[in-house]
């Protein structure tokens, strides 16, 4: 279950903190072995500017934390208790049929309304409804005997209110953070969202397989309570003044940018592509079957995140490269080659290390996505933008469930999981040679992403800032 919020306001924070100066000045003292390894370690480690610059952001970082946590405590849950009921990969599968079309409709009207009303009013009214989501899971759950149509009610509730949720959410950060900070930002929130995923699959494994689901959901519900407190505390923000009401034309609109942007559109498709192809989450609880690994399901859940994890705690470099396509293409290029692997492999633990390889490329991807994205598109666009987004990186899971579990009612699930991979690499492939833009994008020249730089220095009273 999504969750998570974001806001902010547009007085610009200090861009050098005082610990950082301090830290700074200290590297520069050569008498020692200490300053160059500091210096060194510095490179690599994560920048926290954005952590130390804005009030919203920390605020927003902790917030999301938890809320991910409960997340993930269900994503497990969920799939298991369908599985529990019905024995069949297709109907654990099929859950992703039953959020796709309110993710596709929510999502876009959810881009057209986070331009248009304050964005802090729509991620609070949809935190509070997935809290509300949850408490149903738990309630069915303490049944006697639980139904299996409540958890497809809830799953498509739960696509339709984080379509509408994501736009807010993912159009804020341009807002809250400077210009120069953005690819810092980014790979601080996707640690903060790969911590919740290491920590929730692997306790919810252990929680549903000794507990049950009721704790499970329980975890869940009590995460979004204590979220929807900590949204209160965030600072309006109110539309444009001239922002136009939702509407298929201001829709329309933002459908156009995206199209007439190569590097925007390849961002998109890449993303489509590997997740549709490549996506085997919905049955690792077949995997687990097939490798006689029981025991290794929180495991296979958990593997990619700490491969993105590791990426996140090394990813100081990230805010000093500007091909950031790049990273998209070849971090999803990397996530196909090692689910293909996890889906050949016979011994779960080489399994395990080819899915920690495959959330370390999806972390280099999505860090490229996020970054461009963030870089180039205007302010009084991004919430539509923002809406797109979550059709290319929600869309493609929900796709690849309905693949990924018919596939391996067919074929079985490891066939389903190496043929996949194999797909997404040579879709990826393809999508490069067709876009080229997006390989050769580059954050000091590329036009939208100057633009972008003087809006942001006018918006903020500063002088415009190196990318």
């Amino acid at each position: 279950m999504p969750g998570g919020s974001t806001d902010g306001h547009r007085e610009r924070a200090p861009r050098a903190p005082e610990h950082v100066e301090f830290r700074n000045a200290s590297i520069m003292r050569a008498d020692s072995g200490r300053p160059a390894m500091t210096s060194k370690l510095s490179a690599v480690l994560p920048d926290l500017s954005p952590w130390h610059s804005s009030r919203d952001f920390r605020l927003l970082w902790v917030q999301g934390l938890i809320t991910n946590f409960g997340s993930f405590m269900a994503l497990v849950a969920l799939p298991l208790q369908i599985k529990e009921l019905t024995g069949s990969p297709l109907a654990v599968g099929a859950m992703g049929a039953v959020e796709l079309v309110p993710l596709i409709v929510f999502g876009l009207y959810g881009g057209a309304l986070a331009d248009a009303v304050d964005r802090r009013k729509v991620i609070l009214l949809t935190e509070a409804g997935l809290g509300l989501l949850a408490a149903v899971l738990l309630v069915n759950a303490m049944l006697p005997e639980p139904m299996l149509w409540p958890l497809y009610v809830v799953a498509g509730g739960v696509a339709a209110l984080a379509g509408l949720q994501r736009p807010a959410l993912d159009s804020l950060l341009a807002r809250i953070v400077p210009h120069d900070q953005l690819a810092a930002a980014a790979a601080l929130n996707a640690f903060r969202w790969q911590a919740g995923a290491i920590a929730g699959p692997a306790l919810a494994g252990l929680v549903v397989a000794y507990a049950g689901n009721v704790p499970a959901y329980a975890t869940t519900v009590t995460c979004f309570a204590v979220s929807v407190a900590m949204c209160l505390r965030l600072t309006p923000v109110p539309p444009a003044e001239n922002a136009e009401r939702p509407s298929l034309r201001g829709i329309a609109q933002g459908a156009r940018y995206a199209w007439s942007r190569p590097v925007l559109l390849g961002t998109y498709a890449v993303d489509l592509a590997a997740m549709f192809f490549a996506f085997p989450n919905t049955i690792f609880p077949f995997l687990a079957d097939e490798l006689d690994a029981d025991w290794s399901l929180g495991l296979m859940y958990t593997a990619g995140s700490v491969g993105s994890v590791l990426v996140s705690l090394t990813s100081g470099w990230v805010s000093r490269i500007q091909r950031h396509g790049l990273l998209v293409v070849f971090g999803a290029a990397g996530w196909g080659l090692a689910i293909a692997a996890a889906g050949w492999l016979s011994d779960v633990w080489l399994v395990l290390v080819c899915l920690g390889l495959a959330g370390a490329g999806d972390m280099l991807s999505g860090l490229g996505r996020s970054t461009i994205w963030n870089q180039t598109i205007p302010d009084e666009l991004r919430g539509r933008l923002a809406g797109i987004e979550v059709l290319s990186y929600s869309v493609g899971p929900q796709l690849g469930q309905v693949r990924a579990g018919a596939m391996a009612g067919w074929t079985g699930a490891r066939p389903a999981i190496w043929t996949g991979g194999i797909a997404c690499l040579a879709s990826v492939g393809l999508l490069a040679v067709a876009l080229p833009k997006l390989l050769t994008y580059d954050a000091q020249t590329d036009e939208d992403a100057e633009r972008r730089r003087a809006a942001h220095a006018a918006a903020t009273g500063g002088a415009p800032e190196a990318a």
